[in-house]
């Protein structure tokens, strides 16, 4: 840090503690140059603001000291000391402390440290509500002789420093025993412990200055460590030992530590079980939704003073309820406080900003004012007209527009001077809490009978009341929770809201919009989607779990795809794998991730990183059978239980997703069908025989874990014309970007089914019909320029061929000739 005197000499100077520092000899290694320093802060905080004098043999300082009279203190042969054992040994004579920081006299604890009942002296920490039973084990703990040392261990979020404020405010409180009572309570920050240590051994002095000073305390000061794990290998270099090896002595003997961290990162310091030990290890679980709810309605009033809004109570039941049912990745009450803070944002966002109906307004005259500057140099009939319109509209709408200003500044003035009056009742009350404490029970009164209750009737008289009339609104709904959970889950609000009753009870018509001829299956899906909506299905389980049998070219891949775009409003919501891709043993790990020490074991596995990207999707495993047995191995965990780990310990939800698996298992059975009607639905007799065929393929733990297997029809005639109907519906709305109108005749559509029907291949045989037959000819004519846009496509049969009719002559033999290079003869 030091290398030289006039390093040191830059040092004091940019400090501006020192007036003037002339040195002509010094000899300070690099080791022991924070200890120089640190005594002659101390000097600084004694004597004032010196100068120093120094030749070879001496060093003289001299200070002011109370600003008038002029003090010499010799230091005979300091020549700066050239270890450590020497600064002491003169910070000794001058009774002067080094544990104080240089600059100024700060102590190393308030340098490196936040004094946290200080804080909630002067009402910065939120309330906390509940943890009563860990809060008084950690008092415990606390009171013992040795090995005082709380550990807290929880997931992220589940409150492990909201229980420390917690106890902060008790101590202030004298809500504690005897034996904590005064005690000061410090979150010691690492980070600034390390920031700024360049050189070998600085990082240990501060840590060992902060401990002497709680050494010093006699006991008064206990000390909080968040992310305690970051300990251990913290100023680790050669020759020099961590920050947990520093600390074991003292935790040791009577050192009262409290620290925090999490499930997964405890396990870096169990490695050293010499720490372990001295840690009492205190297990906080994630609260219950009742609880969070409780948390939410006592850190309501904190938000509501912040944001300057008002939070209904049904926002606050709908954050923890929505928040535990579809945010599966975090926990409460961090992720339901969250979703609060959101929608509080967001309403105080569109308070800030002018309402959507102004700015429409301003748009419209600023576009009309365009307009009528084009028209000011006309002098025909119809431009005077249109300018005389235009004036009188623009003036009708600055009218309408003052009006909706004139009602917006009133509005926003109204909630700012309840927002100003919330600021000042928190501020009231934070006094009321200190002169209860100090004893000023006369400004206490004061505050309480008369001030408060002044300031609670001026915000419940100017409390502003809702309504559909209002341009802005300062409550937050359970609507606004809902809108901020759709964003962060990509979720369809209407699901989120339960508005989609309505669907849920004929889901089967919207699914048969796109999927004819399988009834059976419609009808198990949408009674298990309905099933689990309602809330009666296990909620440790996917949503459902299907396995769709039947001949290829059924239904069953398009009724998956149908199944995601109403449940998600997006087809894409379907995460698929092609399980030919899943036949060799090796390619299973390709699901979860291959194990540690393989090629690529950091990018997780397919199905879990798919799944922790998007937790509300249907997954589509196709073609089941081709995949190799130990598939059906891994997702034993997913159909029962919800979950599955990946190669690298993380556990995916599976719970908000639909499991549907595509076989052709039994298809040579289904062909084979002789009591199968004309209709294509199959006996009862010949499903059994492709159940039974599929309990022989899989073993029986895996079956039994599937909700249900599905077996579909095979396709007839008259279904097959409904899918006509259908694909040509597709056809039309690619068409509708051209303006263009398809219209086949009836002889048309029956000259498709006809040609298109396949009893072995179901509908693929029709889909390349269409392209062969309408599209191709289509694609041909439309660069010809014999169609066009905004036109009719006539499709007629013509000596029973499909003619798709052309609108024009063809217009290539024209452009050819118009392009072709001029004579030059």
């Amino acid at each position: 840090m030091l290398r030289s005197a006039g390093s040191l000499n830059s040092t004091l100077s940019r400090t501006r503690l020192l007036r003037n520092v002339k040195v002509s000899h010094s000899n300070i290694y690099d080791g022991d140059a924070a200890m120089a320093r640190r005594l002659f802060g101390c000097l600084v905080q004694r004597i004032g603001s010196p100068s120093i004098e120094t030749s070879r043999g001496n060093k003289s300082l001299y200070g002011l000291n109370g600003g008038s009279r002029r003090v010499n203190l010799s230091i005979p042969a300091l020549s700066l000391p050239a270890n450590a054992a020497s600064v002491r040994s003169y910070a000794k004579n001058y009774n002067l402390n080094l544990n104080k920081d240089q600059e100024g006299g700060e102590s190393a604890l308030k340098q490196f440290g936040t004094n946290l009942t200080e804080l909630a002296k002067m009402g910065k920490l939120d309330p906390v509500i509940g943890r009563d039973q860990e809060i008084s084990r950690s008092i415990q703990i606390l009171s013992r002789r040795t090995k005082n040392n709380p550990v807290l261990i929880g997931r992220a979020g589940v409150g492990k420093t909201a229980l420390i404020d917690g106890l902060a405010q008790r101590i202030v409180a004298n809500e504690v025993p005897d034996s904590l009572k005064g005690k000061e309570l410090y979150a010691l920050d690492l980070s600034s412990l390390v920031a700024g240590a360049k050189y070998r051994g600085e990082f240990e002095e501060r840590l060992k200055n902060v401990l002497d000073e709680i050494d010093e305390s006699n006991g008064n000061i206990i000390v909080f460590i968040d992310e305690v794990h970051m300990l251990l290998g913290l100023g680790k270099t050669d020759g020099a030992m961590d920050a947990s090896n520093i600390l074991k002595p003292r935790l040791a003997k009577g050192l009262r530590c409290i620290s925090a961290t999490t499930l997964d990162e405890f396990k870096i310091i169990e490695k050293d079980p010499a720490l372990t030990r001295r840690f009492q290890p205190i297990i906080l679980n994630e609260p219950s939704v009742h609880d969070t709810i409780s948390i939410l309605r006592g850190l309501k009033e904190k938000y509501e003073v912040h944001h300057g809004v008002r939070i209904t109570d049904a926002a606050l039941v709908s954050a923890a309820v929505l928040s535990d049912r579809y945010i599966n990745d975090r926990f409460l009450p961090d992720k339901a406080i969250d979703l609060v803070d959101e929608a509080c944002a967001v309403l105080r966002l569109q308070h800030e900003s002018k309402p959507d109906s102004i700015q429409t307004i301003e748009r419209a005259v600023m576009t009309m004012q365009i307009e009528l500057e084009s028209l000011k140099k006309e002098t025909d009939p119809v431009s005077v007209e249109r300018r005389e319109e235009l004036e009188s509209e623009v003036d009708l709408k600055k009218k309408e527009l003052e009006r909706l200003t004139e009602i917006w500044d009133k509005e926003k003035s109204e909630l700012d001077s309840i927002k100003t009056a919330k600021e000042d009742l928190d501020k009231l009350r934070t006094e009321l809490d200190i002169c209860q404490r100090e004893g000023n029970y006369g400004k206490a009164s004061e505050l309480r009978y008369a001030k408060i209750p002044e300031l609670e009737r001026k915000v419940a008289l100017n409390g502003k009341k809702d309504s559909e009339n209002n341009l802005l609104h300062d409550s937050v709904t359970s609507e606004d929770i809902s809108k901020v959970i759709a964003k962060m889950t990509g979720i369809p609000m209407m699901t989120v809201m339960k508005g989609d009753k309505d669907r849920l009870l004929y889901m089967q018509n919207s699914l048969r919009e796109r999927v004819v001829g399988q009834n059976d299956a419609i009808d198990a899906i949408s009674d298990a989607v309905r099933l689990q909506r309602a809330g009666l299905t296990s909620k440790t389980r996917p949503i459902a779990s299907f396995m769709f049998l039947g001949p290829t070219g059924t239904g069953k891949t398009e009724l998956t795809k149908a199944l995601a775009e109403f449940l998600f409003d997006d087809e894409s919501n379907v995460i698929r794998f092609d399980m030919s891709e899943f036949q060799e043993k090796h390619t299973v790990s390709r699901l979860i991730g291959a194990p540690p020490g393989y090629v690529l074991s950091e990018s997780g596995g397919q199905l879990t990183e798919a799944v922790r990207r998007k937790p509300y999707a249907v997954v589509l495993f196709d073609e089941f059978e081709k995949a190799h047995p130990d598939v059906c191995k891994v997702l034993l965990q997913v159909l029962d239980e919800g979950k599955l780990t990946d190669s690298q310990g993380h556990q995916v939800d599976f719970r908000n997703t639909i499991i549907v698996m595509t076989s052709n298992i039994g298809q040579d059975i289904l062909l084979s069908d002789t009591e199968m009607g004309d209709d294509g639905k199959v006996s009862k007799s010949t499903k059994r025989s492709v159940i039974d065929a599929v309990k022989k393929n899989y073993p029986p733990e895996f079956v039994n874990r599937i909700d249900e297997l599905i077996v579909f029809n095979r396709l007839s005639k008259e279904v097959l014309r409904s899918i006509v109907d259908i694909r040509l519906k597709e056809i039309q709305e690619r068409l509708n970007d051209k303006r263009m109108t398809l219209t086949l005749t009836d002889a048309a559509k029956d000259w498709l089914t006809e040609r298109g029907y396949d009893p072995l291949y179901g509908a693929r045989p029709l889909n390349r019909l269409i392209h062969k037959q309408i599209l191709n000819p289509m694609a041909m004519q439309l660069l010809r320029g014999q169609l066009r846009h905004d036109e009719t496509v006539n499709v007629t049969i013509k000596e029973d061929k499909l003619i798709v009719e052309p609108n024009h002559e063809p217009e290539l033999n024209k452009s050819t000739e118009n392009d072709a290079p001029p004579d030059t003869k």
